[in-house]
């Protein structure tokens, strides 16, 4: 792995938490003023669990006597499950206290939540940034089979790590001209391995006879490995997630893909990827079982002056399920009116 950028996490991390956080869900919060906290207070009377966001509508009583709507925007329900909200969270008719985001052009009815407590004092977070209701586990695990987590500080790391790989002129003029609007997320295409790999969402490994199956919780994103000994297709042929050929490495699954389509977030949210991309990958079962070392190397000559190497954890959480929500392309659209 000689002459590869190694993507600190630590340091990549520490610099997203003391400045903006990159784009967190399918867009950036650029419909919210960020730096402005609100607190509301009323009765649900619509929601919605759905992906790539869960949507409710407060009836909030002011104290004129008059009652106002706020439409409240949280993250998908494949983020925020495994933090604790699940779809039967709350349901309509419950009395809430929401606190978040304003939205910029309608600040007085539409919020981006961050937390929530029902009229018990429970708690649920609302976004991929709030605290979890779980407390550390202690599952272990035999395998590589089963279901894993990749906590948000990996995710925002990795792509934090972006801002530090050499890039050709190609690359550097795409990060600076990202568009946040334009990501194909809104038509429910998903940013691609390895970032896909580290969103916060429950990732199914099904160990099969001649195939190994990646199932990410994060807009239909199924991946096949395959291991009876097949060679990638010709070039001519691209793939969404590429083409994935498997091999042992002792107990370690060492994953080559090639035969990517071109994708406006094939590297990270905001740098693209190429036909040429290929991307090694490596999963090994930590000793004790918690967690397991997701690490790689990405090459892509045609946005990336040098390959890019990384390393990451995925823990083990046997209990956690899917959303088993499809993304619905109506509300991966539905920011761009707000």
């Amino acid at each position: 792995m000689a002459n590869c950028n190694h993507a600190l996490f630590a340091t990549a991390l520490a610099g997203i938490l003391a400045g903006t956080t990159p784009a967190l869900a399918h867009h950036s919060a650029a419909a919210f003023d960020t730096q402005q906290n609100i607190t509301v207070r009323g009765e649900i009377i619509e929601y919605s669990f759905k992906n790539p966001h869960v949507y409710m509508s407060l009836a909030v009583s002011n104290d004129d006597g008059s009652v106002t709507e706020m439409e409240v925007e949280a993250g998908a329900g494949s983020v925020i499950s495994p933090l604790g909200f699940t779809r039967d969270a709350v349901a309509v008719g419950d009395i809430v206290t929401i606190s978040g985001n304003p939205g910029r052009r309608r600040p007085n009815a539409l919020m981006l939540g961050r937390e929530l407590y029902k009229a018990d004092g429970s708690y649920y977070p609302l976004n991929i940034s709030s605290r979890s209701i779980y407390e550390s586990r202690d599952e272990t695990a035999n395998s590589l089979e089963g279901t894993w987590f990749s906590e948000r500080q990996s995710f925002f790391a990795f792509l934090g790590s972006a801002r530090t790989w050499k890039l050709t002129q190609r690359g550097s003029e795409a990060m600076a001209n990202t568009d946040p609007l334009a990501t194909p997320q809104k038509d429910c295409i998903p940013l691609a391995a390895p970032a896909l790999m580290f969103y916060p969402v429950a990732n199914t490994i099904t160990v099969e006879e001649d195939q190994i199956v990646l199932d990410v919780d994060w807009m239909d994103s199924r991946r096949v490995v395959y291991m009876d000994g097949r060679n990638h297709p010709d070039s001519s042929a691209s793939f969404l997630h590429g083409h994935s050929i498997g091999t042992w490495d002792g107990e370690v699954l060492v994953i080559d893909t090639t035969n990517f389509a071109e994708h406006p977030m094939g590297l990270a949210t905001n740098l693209p990827g190429g036909r040429g991309k290929h991307l090694t990958e490596r999963l090994k079962l930590n000793e004790d079982g918690k967690a397991i070392t997701y690490s790689g190397v990405i090459v892509d000559d045609e946005y990336l002056a040098e390959p890019v190497q990384w390393s990451g954890e995925w823990v083990y959480r046997p209990n956690m399920e899917h959303s088993n929500e499809e993304c619905d392309l109506a509300v991966a659209r539905r920011f761009l009116a707000d």
